[in-house]
């Protein structure tokens, strides 16, 4: 068992399928690109294993990462064969990167639509190259710190590899949660290619009705499990959010911890957003109103004092848009101005165009995701739309926060934790807890109350949103204590 000396640095390898700026499908990308470089800020030795999927190793070069191929590949047994993996280390950046190129990684999406034997090999090519890192670096972790299912095969090869188990005391484990609807279900025969012992096929293993649940593998393995809010991490804990995960959870809430995800507060800055129009900080808000206008004029909208609402995300259940759609005629007749930016479900794409349509003075989108637009969204919000059905933690809250748009949010995980209904001692939003479009509405009517009959108060609480510290300053210290805890 390794065991820390007070002097010595801790040394953490992050494993993650994805991360900015070098690849990126949804939040976890934007944690595992950001909390690295920060606890490494803080005196540990982070850094941080990646695949080199298409387009990764250019993205490297193109942001003048040098990289070194390190001279002993990466050798991993799947299906009785043995795969090379080719290792390239950034340097010139803030933290260590291990490229992990393979032809595993070629030619993929980063996520598959559809989990099967064939597809997760990608992701168990990964999970057992970073126990294979120190023979080919002569660099070895303290910490092993993995990031939603796709990692999870690690911590399971640590239980349960006819090879890897031997290595079972060598480190300390933590697993994130990111969100707990992904778990990584798989056949259970499957998992016989990976070098498993049959521990590994039992209800105390990852057999989940009568598959296989990479998650709960890594659950139960993991010396710490943590998740990206606190509020969310009591919540999958209960029936309705366990996912099926509930009781296990529960069984292991001694380890569990809810550490609230940090923003980028240097990539999300309005006094020095190159992609904004006009900058600006709670100090001088005029180009917060050169912004709005500048968007105004973009869609066509003349200035009229119409509150303006925006919403930047995945247009799906998860995010409520079958509460904001049939919310939309009743925001329109009480005045409010509604841009929405995002990709997701078809039916939910169609009826915001459908709606644009009908309100063109009043409702307007843009599907898909573009950099530009999102950061010239949350500059130009009065208001900012979030009625999550579940939310993890959420970071669209933090950055609305910081461009002095309000948000309109449901009371649950990440949301619950980081806004303050309007006019209590730490306000800075409006919240509902009712999953309805009634219960949007009412929170919508509250923040249209104080636009419109408190302009001093509604000023007042958008300087001190700017000001609020969402930065990972808060939550590194609390990572850097979990490790501590583990190798004492």
């Amino acid at each position: 068992m390794a065991t820390l000396h007070a002097s010595r640095e801790i040394k953490v390898l992050h494993v993650s399928p994805e991360a900015v700026p070098f690849c990126k499908v949804g939040g976890l990308a934007d944690v595992a690109g950001s909390l690295p470089p920060s606890l490494r800020k803080s005196g540990t030795d982070c850094r941080l294993l990646l695949p080199a999927w298409d387009g990764v190793l250019d993205t490297a070069h193109k942001r003048g990462l040098k990289l070194v191929r390190l001279p002993r590949s990466v050798d991993v047994a799947i299906r009785w064969k043995v795969y090379n993996g080719t290792l390239w280390m950034s340097s010139g950046e803030d933290f260590p990167v291990y490229f992990l190129e393979s032809p595993f990684f070629e030619k993929k999406q980063i996520y598959p639509q559809q989990l099967d034997p064939e597809s997760v090999l990608p992701f168990v090519f990964l999970s057992l190259a970073a126990l294979e890192l120190a023979d080919a670096t002569e660099w070895d972790a303290d910490v092993l710190h993995c990031h939603d299912w796709g990692t999870a095969p690690l911590i399971s090869a640590l239980l349960w590899h006819r090879y890897y188990r031997f290595m079972f005391s060598q480190y300390k484990t933590v697993f994130t949660i990111h969100n707990l609807a992904h778990q990584g279900l798989l056949p259970l025969h499957s998992l016989r290619d990976w070098g498993l012992v049959d521990d590994a096929f039992t209800l105390n293993g990852l057999e989940f009705y009568g598959g296989a649940n990479l998650m709960k593998g890594a659950i139960t393995g993991a010396s710490a499990v943590t998740t990206v809010s606190p509020t969310y991490s009591h919540e999958i804990q209960t029936e309705n959010g366990g996912v099926g995960l509930g009781g296990l959870l529960r069984s292991q809430n001694s380890k569990i911890r809810g550490i609230l995800n940090g923003l980028d507060t240097e990539y999300w800055n309005p006094a020095t957003d190159s992609l904004l129009f006009q900058n600006y900080s709670p100090d001088d808000l005029s180009g917060k109103t050169r912004c709005r206008n500048a968007l105004l004029d973009r869609l066509g909208w003349k200035e009229d004092g119409r509150p303006l609402f925006t919403s930047v995300g995945r247009m799906v259940d998860q995010k409520g848009f079958d509460i904001l759609l049939p919310a939309i005629p009743r925001m329109v007749e009480w005045g409010c101005r509604l841009f929405l930016v995002g990709s997701g479900q078809r039916e939910y794409k169609t009826a915001i165009q459908e709606a644009a349509a009908k309100w063109p003075d009043a409702v307007a989108s843009f599907v898909g995701y573009d950099e530009v637009i999102a950061h010239q969204a949350y500059a130009a919000g009065d208001f900012f739309l979030m009625p999550s059905k579940f939310e993890p933690c959420g970071l669209s809250q933090l950055i609305s926060l910081r461009y002095g748009a309000l948000p309109v949010v449901r009371s649950v995980g990440g949301l619950a934790d980081t806004v303050f209904e309007y006019g209590s001692p730490e306000g800075n939003g409006f919240l509902f807890s009712e999953y309805s479009a009634e219960g949007l509405l009412s929170a919508v009517g509250r923040s249209l109350d104080v636009f419109g009959n408190d302009a001093a108060g509604y000023r007042s609480v958008q300087k001190k949103a700017m000001r609020s510290d969402f930065s990972w300053d808060r939550s590194a210290p609390l990572y850097i204590d979990l490790y501590r805890s583990l190798l004492s």
